[in-house]
């Protein structure tokens, strides 16, 4: 029938409604009392309604009427409940909604949206690098649904018993309780729940999209790499994780204490990321076993860089390692010590200096006697930022070197192993208001980059015409730039995180970021992160003060082995809190929205 008709049968992901707020009317701050119409779009004819927030829930029920299956109903709570056995996803009550506080969600949705301004969101959930539901995760685990729990956290983080141990947490710095008392015990809780999961030994399902059948690499088997190839499998791709080392985990297994990370918990998040459908080659070492244009001769349809803290060149004596493992890509430091030592690098016709203040000057003079005929140099600051003398800049014009200030690289192309060309955007002009950017196109054989890493990249190959048969032709997208990043500075961004080891749970965000990249551009969209997101110094609807909260005890602390065996590697320090201890340290959450938390709740 589909034949006759013109059209295809495939499987498609089931989108269902999501109601985006947390405190109906009874709970939350009001402005007044509406007596008129009972409808939610009247309502919002006068002053936007009710609530003193302006995205909260009305809770007059329009789109319960609306709804041409039945799927919604008022709950106890005066919010709109879906049932999800009969939901649709016709998206009618989405257009009935005044507020816009119903959506349609999936799994695909969830893994590619970002926090924006136009949702309830809690300063929690806000600051998680990864981008964690943390009042939902909490609210569950209050309930003792400890699997629904550790599910609402592996929608964006495949690592929970990772992150239990070693997470920074700066969702904590943010805790309203921090207003009163001390911050929720997030992280613990989430140890706890995570914890349960693994000693239960049933792990938890999850959904994962219909199978595209699209082979897809990742470059690098630490924690931003894993979490690539986890969400890449999860939105219906088939990725292979490529690590130099003989066991996956990255800096998580080799630098990490098992006092602090204990080797078993580690790869029960592994294998859990493996039994989504992530194969994995171990031993494979970009540039030396495989390369970017051989994985892309393979079949994969892009190649995912994520190789993190490995790359940061801590040389301590060694000589420097001057192998490209992207083509054309050299950082500067080791090529500055190579220069040192006496060493010749071999910079090729045309060369690209990326940064690196007065030592790119150096370096610009190097590549003249090293017979380059071509040196430009390309600082993503302006003059004045840098602090350069005019002097200085004097001196290498008359050399023949070009410098372009207020630049950043935004992407690198190049046929079979070599690079042959780079792009990137320079200032044309700026307004109080506007910033113009001019995007500019230049042949390169060598990148020269004062980073202390490899930069997150995705190779895709670009298509040859029809019928001609020509090497293989790839260039570089970018990820999205994260929420911590106001303004994108092209490939080598400064506030990418350095690794898995400074933070995992940034390392994690990337590795999200990086799959939901390559998605969008496998399905045509463009890579650009969802409008209003919230970023460092977007301004959110918030709260100084909290009031009529009744404590309900301390903060929980960590139990902990005693001190005479903390010199023992093989013990882990921390317990983990108890079932009971967990419970009581969850009702301490006050479930917060943009301005609405629990109020008097403990009466």
């Amino acid at each position: 029938m589909a034949g006759i008709l013109g059209v295809e049968v495939e499987l498609k992901e089931p989108e269902i409604a999501q109601i985006g707020c947390r405190y109906s009317v009874a709970k939350a701050d009001i402005k007044f009392l509406y007596d008129g119409v009972n409808d939610c779009r009247a309502a919002m004819l006068l002053n936007g309604g009710v609530k003193e927030c302006p995205i909260g829930c009305i809770g007059l029920g329009s789109c319960i009427k609306a709804c041409p299956f039945g799927a919604l109903s008022m709950g106890n709570d005066g919010l709109p409940i879906v049932h999800e056995d009969i939901c649709t996803g016709c998206g009618t009550c989405v257009r009935t909604c005044p507020k816009g506080i119903i959506a349609l969600t999936s799994v695909t949705n969830r893994i590619l949206g970002e926090y924006t301004t136009d949702e309830c969101t809690a300063p929690c959930q806000r600051t998680c690098p990864a981008g964690i539901n943390i009042p939902e995760q909490i609210q569950q685990t209050a309930l003792g649904n400890y699997l629904e729990a550790v599910r609402v956290i592996k929608e964006r983080n495949p690592l929970p018993l990772v992150c239990g141990r070693i997470c920074p947490h700066p969702c904590e710095f943010d805790c309203r309780r921090n207003l009163t008392d001390e911050p929720v015990a997030i992280n613990y809780l989430k140890r706890f729940v995570s914890d349960y999961e693994r000693e239960s030994g049933q792990r938890l399902q999850l959904f994962k999209a219909p199978e595209t059948g699209r082979r897809l690499a990742v470059v690098g088997g630490g924690a931003e790499g894993l979490t690539a190839a986890c969400f890449l499998a999860r939105l219906g791709h088939s990725p292979t994780v490529f690590e130099a080392m003989p066991k996956l985990g990255g800096l998580l297994r080799t630098v990490i204490s098992e006092s602090r990370l204990p080797k078993e918990v580690l790869d029960w998040d592994i294998e859990g990321i493996l039994e989504l459908g992530v194969e994995a080659q171990t031993e494979k070492a970009l540039g030396k076993d495989f390369t970017v244009a051989s994985l892309l001769q393979e079949g994969y349809e892009a190649v995912v860089l994520a190789t993190g803290g490995w790359d940061a060149m801590l040389l301590r004596g060694q000589d420097p390692d001057l192998a490209q493992a992207i083509p054309g890509l050299y950082l500067l430091l080791p090529v500055s010590l190579a220069w040192a030592q006496g060493m010749d690098v071999p910079v090729g016709r045309r060369v690209v200096i990326v940064g690196g203040g007065e030592m790119a000057l150096d370096a610009a003079r190097r590549c003249r006697q090293a017979g380059a005929e071509q040196v430009t140099i390309v600082y993503n600051r302006s003059k004045g930022e840098l602090g350069l003398f005019d002097s200085d800049l004097a001196k290498i014009g008359d050399e023949g070197t070009e410098v372009h200030f207020d630049a950043t690289l935004t992407q690198l192309k190049g046929v079979d192993d070599h690079l042959t060309q780079l792009v990137f955007s320079k200032l044309a002009s700026s307004t109080a208001a506007i910033r113009r950017f001019a995007e500019i196109a230049i042949p390169a054989d060598t990148v020269i980059a004062a980073s202390g890493r490899l930069p997150e990249m995705i190779f895709v190959k670009v298509p040859a015409l029809e019928g001609e048969e020509t090497p293989l032709l790839w260039q570089t997208i970018s990820p999205y730039h994260p929420p911590s990043i106001v303004r994108p500075e092209g490939i080598f961004a400064t506030n990418d995180p350095i690794s898995d080891y400074r933070a995992v749970v940034e390392a994690i965000g990337a590795g999200r970021r990086a799959a939901a990249s390559t998605h969008m551009f496998l399905t045509g969209k463009e890579i650009t992160p969802p409008v209003h997101m919230i970023a460092n110094q977007t301004e959110v609807l918030d709260v100084d003060q909290v009031q009529e909260l009744l404590p309900v005890g301390p903060r929980q602390k960590m139990p902990k082995r005693p001190p005479e065996e903390h010199f023992d590697p093989s013990l882990e320090i921390e317990r983990g809190l108890t079932e009971e201890m967990a419970k009581q340290e969850a009702l301490r959450c006050l479930n917060c929205g943009l301005i609405c938390y629990a109020r008097g709740r403990y009466h």
